[in-house]
């Protein structure tokens, strides 16, 4: 399927690793030219030589993306002209809330809410003026159902889920479109932690959180990254300008509810 990004210049946030890098993948894959991002070095520039290799053109910027000057250093990178944005950060460590104090609250609150946000402010106006515009957020399908020991990611996240909603509303007339894609439980590194954490907390081997998470899940089955990277593309797509402000839950139909 073409997707009409040929030639258009994507910055994907946190890319060297999971889900960022799959998506990255699969816009490179559309014809993007992507500006990769990660606080790994060496495993930011594999991911950039890997994806180089099938032909595409990448550019890689270490640093930590809630870093003023790591943010200018990837719009420099895209030459300026942003067609596609794709947040994404680590999410904080698993911990009871008590254990939260003011410096993590505030270190959460500063990754996954403030850092998009302010990577948005600098491009949008940019897309505006160009009439096209795909901004795509990665979430957490704990927006939707919060868990124990995510507190902080999920409250960070819905923040900016609510912050942009109503932007979204604000630039749609102008064809740019902000979306939130909310994963579930995918076969990366952050889910090996979860498993631990559960494990931990519950008195059980890891194997045995593994199992009980897989089968809570109706699909049976983790999410590969692969899937989540074309839900990504599908997202930033010339013929998706009619999506906008939405939630996409990607979790092998793990929430139970509707809506």
């Amino acid at each position: 399927m073409d997707l009409g990004l040929n030639g258009r210049t994507a910055i994907v946030c946190a890319s060297s690793h999971g889900l960022g890098r799959a998506c990255a993948t699969a816009l490179a894959e559309a014809g993007c030219t992507v500006i990769l991002n990660g606080r790994d070095e060496a495993a930011l520039e594999g991911t950039a030589a890997s994806l180089r290799a099938t032909g595409a053109i990448v550019h890689a910027v270490a640093g930590d993306i809630a870093d003023e000057h790591v943010q200018q250093a990837l719009l420099d990178a895209a030459g300026g002209v942003v067609d596609i944005l794709v947040n994404n950060n680590g999410g904080p460590p698993l911990r009871d809330f008590r254990e939260l104090d003011g410096t993590a609250i505030h270190a959460g609150i500063e990754a996954n809410m403030v850092a998009p946000i302010r990577l948005v402010q600098k491009v949008v106006d940019g897309m505006i003026e160009r009439r096209f515009g795909r901004i795509v957020c990665i979430t957490s399908g704990s927006v939707k159902a919060p868990v124990g020991g995510l507190d902080l990611s999920s409250g960070a996240r819905l923040g900016l889920t609510g912050f942009l909603a109503g932007v979204a509303r604000q630039v749609a007339h102008a064809n740019v479109t902000i979306n939130f894609l909310l994963p579930g439980l995918f076969a990366t590194r952050r889910l090996a932690g979860v498993h631990a954490y559960n494990a931990q907390t519950k008195g059980i081997s890891v194997d045995d959180a593994e199992a009980a998470a897989r089968e809570r899940i109706p699909a049976r089955r983790f999410g590969e990254p692969d899937e989540f990277g074309a839900a990504c593309a599908f997202l930033c797509a010339a013929s998706s300008g009619f999506i906008t402000g939405q939630s996409l839950l990607i979790d092998g139909g793990g929430y139970p509810g509707v809506l």
